[in-house]
């Protein structure tokens, strides 16, 4: 197994009686696109500026590349930071902003020019050199952001929410550029974000996190399709939830009926009341002529909101006490059903997942 770059142990972080961060332990590995996921206030950013050196830690310890940078400072570590601000210098050119965290470096003033222009080639900016940043369009900001803390060669670099400013196709097509450059230069990236889509695109493995502590780190197939909790199948995509009860080795799950309980995935394994969660896709409503290739259940469409690619439809389950949500491609051919239509939905148990 690759020795891990970065090594968090027992990360502990206090402000005055607030516990912002609880206990982390985390590894990332050389060369790995990571990302910190977790709503508004889970410590995903705190955890970010402790790595970089911004932030102290009451307990803990930070290893990077093998050394002991608990105590280091920021500027003495092997990482650099492009933040959500970007905090572009706009009375400098793009050139000079790229080269800003060079004047202190070694080198003479030709191999400076040389490492801002390759840079510069790195994020797509070959040529802008000369131009003035206050003129760039916001994709263009960042890909400056991006060029200035890639020109100090670091082992790691730190992204704090840096698409968040954007709009939608254009944070989606830099996702896409990120991904691109990572496996260009190689050197690890650690992504802070909100935006569960954009982890689950961009991400090798993905750290899911709340009040301060690391709920799951998993692949983000893994996470999405084996979510080890309620909480982080809630916060991961969209996912239906239903009561179900355990008795012995069968499961009773409202509007879908009996099953065996090694059918399903499950983190629940006692007798009792729980609940029972499947992902909007992983059920399919029949039309006229069809037959279920597995199970079916039965009800009634509640809501519909079309999407032109997808059509999602709320769909109310006989002997259940809220809808459940289903998305269906739109096929030529495939009509789009009308609410207070009967539903027939047909479902694969494999696809369902109890949670404690």
């Amino acid at each position: 197994m690759t020795e891990p770059l970065i090594r968090l142990r027992g990360i502990q972080k206090y402000y005055g009686d607030y516990h912002a961060l609880r206990g982390v332990d985390l590894d990332i590995a050389p060369g790995e696109f990571f990302s910190l996921l977790g709503p508004s206030g889970c410590g995903k950013t705190t955890l970010l500026r402790v790595i970089a050196g911004f932030e102290g830690v009451s307990e803990g310890t930070v290893m990077i590349g093998g050394q002991d940078m608990t105590k280091v400072s920021p500027n003495k570590r092997p990482t650099n930071m492009v933040f959500q601000s970007y905090a572009i210098f706009p009375h400098l050119s793009v050139g000079q902003n790229v080269a800003f965290g060079l004047r202190r470096a070694e080198g003479s003033a030709t191999e400076k020019d040389a490492r801002v222009a390759e840079a510069l080639d790195m994020v797509g900016l070959g040529g802008y050199g000369d131009r003035a940043a206050h003129a760039l369009s916001g994709g263009q900001r960042q890909r400056v952001a991006l060029a200035r803390a890639l020109v100090l060669r670091p082992k790691v670099l730190l992204l704090d929410e840096p698409l968040s400013a954007l709009d939608k196709k254009m944070r989606e097509q830099m996702q896409v550029e990120l991904i691109r450059l990572q496996r260009q230069v190689g050197i690890t990236f650690i992504l802070v974000t909100h935006d569960q889509e954009e982890a689950l695109v961009m991400s090798d493995r993905i750290a899911v996190m709340f009040e301060g502590d690391v709920a799951q780190i998993a692949e983000a197939e893994a996470l999405y399709r084996r979510p080890v909790d309620r909480r982080v199948a809630e916060f991961i995509g969209v996912m239906n939830f239903l009561p179900a009860a355990i008795s012995g080795d069968r499961v009773e799950v409202a509007g879908l009926g009996a099953m065996s309980l090694s059918e399903l995935q499950s983190t629940a394994r006692t007798d009792g009341d729980t609940v029972a969660g499947f992902r909007p896709e992983t059920a399919t409503l029949l039309f006229d002529g069809q037959t279920a290739p597995d199970r079916e259940a039965h009800g009634t469409v509640a809501e519909v909101v079309y999407y032109g690619d997808m059509t999602y439809y709320d769909v109310h389950l006989d002997g259940a006490d809220r809808p459940v949500r289903i998305s269906m491609r739109n096929v030529f051919g495939r009509p789009v059903l009308d609410i207070g239509a009967p539903a027939r939905l047909a479902w694969s148990p494999g696809a369902v997942t109890l949670f404690r």
